[in-house]
């Protein structure tokens, strides 16, 4: 059993030689995964979406016994799923101007989200890390309105985002 968490990946982020982000990579799945295109993602998303470009968000990704027992602890639902948010100062799209916060917790399971890849594992883990995101601002998909704005919504930002790279 580890008794320390490992270092992340990435901490800080520049956006310029002004703009610092915060965002913070860990990986502890064993999955070998794009944590850069990862990253990169997540810098857009934050962007795209107008918030604080010095906003901190952390993303984990667990495999699938760690993310069983979040499932159920936070959840109350069994069994692995491919991501969980743990949004943490209630930000909203377009608070830029309220000034830098906490997006929160993002955490990714490679293992399940493999399982569900229409194409690939790197491109399903960068689906469900807008989408992670998405959550933690305030989307959500429980209606079928909402389902359709918050899928379109993480579809255009994540081919946007490979189109710039």
């Amino acid at each position: 059993m580890r008794t320390r968490k490992p270092m992340p990946t990435r901490r800080p982020v520049s956006v310029n030689s002004e703009i610092t982000m915060a965002i913070e990579i860990l990986n502890e799945s064993g999955a070998e995964c794009d944590l850069d295109a990862l990253l990169s993602l997540a810098q857009h998303v934050i962007l795209e979406m107008g918030l604080h470009p010095e906003c901190d968000l952390e993303i984990s990704l667990v495999d699938e016994a760690r993310m069983s027992d979040l499932h159920v602890e936070w959840m109350d639902l069994p069994g692995p799923t491919d991501v969980l948010s743990f949004p943490m100062d209630e930000l909203e799209p377009h608070s830029a101007p309220d000034g830098p916060g906490i997006i929160g917790d993002i955490v990714l399971c490679p293992q399940f989200a493999e399982q569900q890849a229409k194409t690939s594992l790197r491109d399903e883990l960068l689906l469900l890390t807008a989408h992670g995101i998405l959550h933690c601002i305030g989307y959500d998909h429980a209606e079928p309105e909402e389902e359709k704005v918050m899928f379109e919504l993480q579809e255009k930002i994540v081919s946007d985002w490979k189109k710039s790279q």
